[in-house]
């Protein structure tokens, strides 16, 4: 039934089709377009797109499309990471909060507010400026900025997720399996595991896939700020940073990329929408 109606949605389909296509290409095509992406060769600077080099080069001479598979990893990692991160805080928060009610419905709810009161953009330039020098000098500059990133990304994301999961858990309390469960002895956290979140999954599902999706952009914004991956560490906003003084002389340095960050998030987002509709119960 859940894939009859997921099906019924051509948009879903050809975002579930696109993305698999991109994953697909990022996983397997470097074991047969093998250019270097660090290779750097001054003679090749800046040329077009052409059957030897598809994506053309960059102002370095670097293989543009070795670039964008190699940092397609990177950025789908980080958004699924951060998304991991995101989802578990925010059911964690709603279902304490839907559950219990009360005062600590209170105090989380609160809490919610306040973050989500938090200029996301802001926050998130300030703490990596701030803390990435102390992340390298513990984890490595790839391995620290990853962390770090992901922390942050995840940190700034959970409230929506936390307010759909509480709101699911207060109706869900009230309905007669839970009065059952709870005449037969089940405790709290058996109530909360057992019975009411798989019925929240659905939920939990639809804002996992949005949330990937935002997640990527906003790695892509650090980068392309400076404030993300190392320089040799070409991720999808590294390779837009690096474009912008040759978008008139060279625009295919940004056209691509952009267009994978683009086509990456939308087939997301039209997964999303289609699930949502495969999984609402009415």
């Amino acid at each position: 039934m859940f894939w009859r109606k997921f099906t019924k949605d051509k948009m879903a389909i050809a975002g579930l089709l696109t993305l698999a296509l991109i994953i697909f290409s990022i996983l397997f095509l470097p074991t047969i377009y093998q250019n270097p992406i660090d290779k750097i060769d001054f003679t090749q600077s800046t040329l077009t797109p052409s059957w030897q080099h598809p994506f053309g080069t960059n102002d370095l001479g670097q293989d543009q499309l070795a670039r964008a598979l190699f940092g397609g990893r990177i950025s789908l990692i980080v958004g699924i990471a951060a998304m991991v991160v995101a989802i578990s805080i925010g059911t964690i928060i709603g279902a304490i909060a839907g559950y219990y009610g009360g005062i600590i419905d209170s105090i989380l709810m609160r809490l919610t507010d306040i973050f989500l009161s938090l200029p996301q953009l802001p926050v998130l330039l300030l703490v990596v400026y701030l803390f990435r020098d102390a992340v390298k000098s513990i984890l490595g500059a790839q391995l620290g900025i990853f962390f770090l990133v992901v922390l942050i990304i995840g940190l700034l994301n959970w409230m929506s997720v936390a307010r759909l999961v509480r709101s699911s858990f207060l109706q869900l309390k009230e309905r007669e399996f839970i009065s059952a469960a709870k005449s037969l002895g089940a405790n709290s956290g058996r109530i909360i595991i057992i019975h009411i979140l798989p019925n929240v999954l659905s939920v939990i599902i639809v804002a996992a896939t949005l949330s990937v999706g935002n997640a990527i952009i906003v790695e892509s914004t650090l980068s392309f700020l400076g404030l993300g991956f190392p320089p040799d560490i070409p991720t999808w906003g590294r390779m837009l940073y690096d474009a912008q003084n040759y978008l008139t002389s060279a625009p295919y340095m940004a056209i691509f990329p952009g267009l994978a960050i683009f086509l990456t998030v939308l087939s997301i987002n039209y997964i999303g929408d289609g699930l949502k509709d495969a999984l609402n119960t009415k």
